[in-house]
């Protein structure tokens, strides 16, 4: 006799489809410190060029405002390369996305090795520029998917922190390169560090279990406000929290632009220091940014736990830590005395990089699961523009002034100013909770009005 066929299982209970994704712990913080390693690297590769200034303008032969240029070519395709990516996210898993970049560091190392001159350094920092424009909202979009939202703001600090590791780190061991063994020896062996950490990677970098559409699901069965479906990318731009976002992004990466580029210049040629103390200059100003980033943002989950608003935790303070940063942009110019000016050059370009964290957390609470990649990315495109301006507007300030010194000044005052209006914008605008009803609540198709 035939056996009959067996009936198909039973559906499985909606709150069992809509049950959260199991927390791995242990493979959550090793994806961790490997996009924490990930940003060291990346912000290394930022720095070798401002680090390796002296020596190619000297070598080269090229003014201020060539410099700038090539610094600023960095820019050119970053924000566009962020944007796609960030819509190549949602295809494309975070595993592939990162190797692909590391892999591309290190080529755009290669043509200065080939041949110095200022059309091969400005081919390389574009290509460079190209692969790093997704690198801090990719790496934070791979990290959310190993942690649940109440347990991402201490990761959230790590992955940010390890910019500032990096130039703690890099500034010192790629200065020691740069002195004793050439500067092409620095860009020798961040290729080389590129390429590893792609290696590892590909071994260990699989993608998480908190960005299905079963986490969406289930955030909107528990009540949480962000909308589960995917709405249109006009309404989620122009919401006060996003908008917001990007203008502390905007104001903070101004200043960040400034750090990589003509810091390390400025400290030698206006403050008279040796390479070495340049560096260790450098260092110290990242190693103040790492402790406030490591404080700072578990400090706003805390906040979190005891009922503070994101308006106030998360949304109010990186608009006043960049308008605290413009406040000390504005001073350290003016101060007499060496240690006045560096204190205050550390709260200039130090603090700023709290917000960078910050803005990522408040635009992930108000747009849905499936579309954060990619508004990570519009916002990682918009908030990183002042990169391809900031650099060159200093080179021709410093050859348009009577001196070099006149010429630094009215670019740090510009930047303050920049600096001061985006924090602000930030302050009056970010709101997330009163955002994140408004895109759940209004029909598809209109605007939510302000208010």
């Amino acid at each position: 006799m035939a056996s009959q066929p067996s009936a198909p299982p039973a559906p499985l209970p909606a709150e069992e489809r809509d049950a959260p994704p199991e927390y791995d712990r242990v493979r959550a913080w090793l994806i961790t410190a490997m996009i924490v390693v990930f940003m060291v690297v990346n912000f290394a590769d930022k720095a070798v060029l401002g680090l390796a200034a002296v020596p190619i303008m000297d070598e080269l032969n090229i003014s201020h405002g060539t410099y700038g240029l090539v610094s600023s070519s960095f820019s050119l395709l970053f924000s566009l390369s962020g944007l796609l990516v960030g819509f190549l996210s949602s295809r494309v898993t975070s595993r592939v996305l990162l190797l692909v970049m590391t892999l591309t560091w290190a080529l755009a190392q290669l043509p200065v090795l080939v041949v110095a001159s200022v059309p091969t350094l400005i081919a390389g920092r574009v290509l460079l520029g190209a692969a790093e424009g997704p690198a801090a909202s990719m790496s934070m979009h791979a990290l959310y998917k190993w942690f649940p939202p109440h347990r991402r703001g201490l990761p959230s600090a790590l992955q940010i922190s390890g910019a500032a590791l990096g130039t703690l780190v890099s500034a010192p061991v790629l200065t020691w390169l740069i002195t004793e063994h050439g500067w092409r020896s620095a860009y020798v062996a961040l290729a080389v560090v590129s390429t590893a950490w792609a290696l590892v990677w590909w071994r260990i970098g699989y993608d998480g279990p908190f960005d299905d559409d079963r986490a969406a699901r289930a955030e909107a069965r528990r009540g949480s406000g962000r909308p589960a479906a995917r709405l249109p990318y006009r309404r989620l731009l122009l919401n006060g929290t996003v908008l917001g976002s990007i203008a502390s992004a905007f104001g903070a990466s101004w200043a960040l632009s400034l750090s990589h580029a003509w810091v390390p210049s400025y400290l030698r040629t206006e403050l008279g220091m040796t390479p070495g103390a340049a560096a260790s200059t450098i260092s110290a100003v990242a190693g103040f940014s790492l402790v406030l980033l490591l404080t700072v943002s578990p400090l706003m989950d805390l906040l979190k736990s005891r009922g503070v608003s994101s308006r106030w935790s998360s949304g109010a303070t990186q608009g006043f830590v960049v308008c605290a940063a413009g406040c000390a942009m504005a001073a350290f110019p003016f101060v007499e005395g060496t240690v006045p000016r560096l204190l205050l050059i550390g709260l200039a370009f130090g603090t700023g990089a709290v917000a960078v964290p910050l803005h990522y957390m408040t635009v992930a609470e108000v747009v849905p699961t499936a579309q954060r990649g990619a508004v990570f990315g519009i916002v990682a495109a918009t908030g990183t523009l002042p990169g391809l301006v900031g650099p060159t507007l200093t080179g021709h300030l410093i050859d348009a002034a009577g001196t070099t010194a006149d010429g630094y000044r009215l670019s740090f005052l510009i930047t303050a100013l920049v600096m001061l209006l985006t924090g602000l914008l930030a302050v009056a605008c970010i709101r997330p909770e009163r955002d994140a009803a408004r895109l759940a609540t209004v029909p598809n198709g209109t605007l939510p009005q302000g208010g």
